[in-house]
């Protein structure tokens, strides 16, 4: 199956039984519901779909995305605590802290374009939320597989001192 010739349609009939026995078989061990699980995966595949079209290989990806919705699930029950205080307080989750995310990613995206040579399109294309793999990245990028290992090491050290000296100054 060819993911230029796939329909989303195509595609959840096709993925719907491996996604059914996936999420039950992983939901017992994080405390979520089946159902929660494949409504979960259902979002990230259609917000996949938007965003970066099919993924080449559906059963893997699927496998990935049930997996990370379990990781999340237990992180997220790991992370609630009593309600106590105002109920209208969220925290992260309010406005402010939904504001704040943005500028952080912002003030990323800004500082990513402002690096030297290639490595604002090598950044652009880690911080992809299609999360392509190396390989795909070197070939978009028309460069080897082996050098972007070191060559992301050299971006990431451009951009913490470039980050570090606009901290500083500000």
């Amino acid at each position: 199956m060819t993911h230029e010739s796939v329909t989303a349609y195509e595609l959840v009939v096709s993925l719907r039984p491996l996604l059914t026995a996936e999420a039950a078989a992983e939901a017992p061990g994080s405390g979520a519901e089946p159902g929660d699980l494949e409504q979960a995966v259902w979002l990230r595949l259609l917000e996949r779909l938007d965003t970066c079209g099919p993924p080449s290989d559906p059963p893997g990806w699927l496998r990935r995305a049930v997996r990370t919705e379990v990781r999340r699930t237990r992180r997220g029950a790991r992370r609630e605590t009593a309600l106590t205080g105002d109920p209208a307080d969220t925290g992260r989750h309010g406005p402010e802290g939904l504001a704040l995310a943005a500028a952080r990613r912002r003030a990323l995206r800004d500082a990513v374009r402002r690096l030297p040579g290639r490595c604002p399109e090598l950044m652009e294309a880690l911080l992809s939320p299609c999360d392509p793999t190396y390989r795909e990245i070197a070939g978009e990028l028309g460069i080897s597989q082996g050098s972007l290992g070191p060559e992301r090491s050299r971006c990431l050290g451009c951009l913490r001192r470039l980050l570090t000296r606009e901290v500083a100054a500000g």
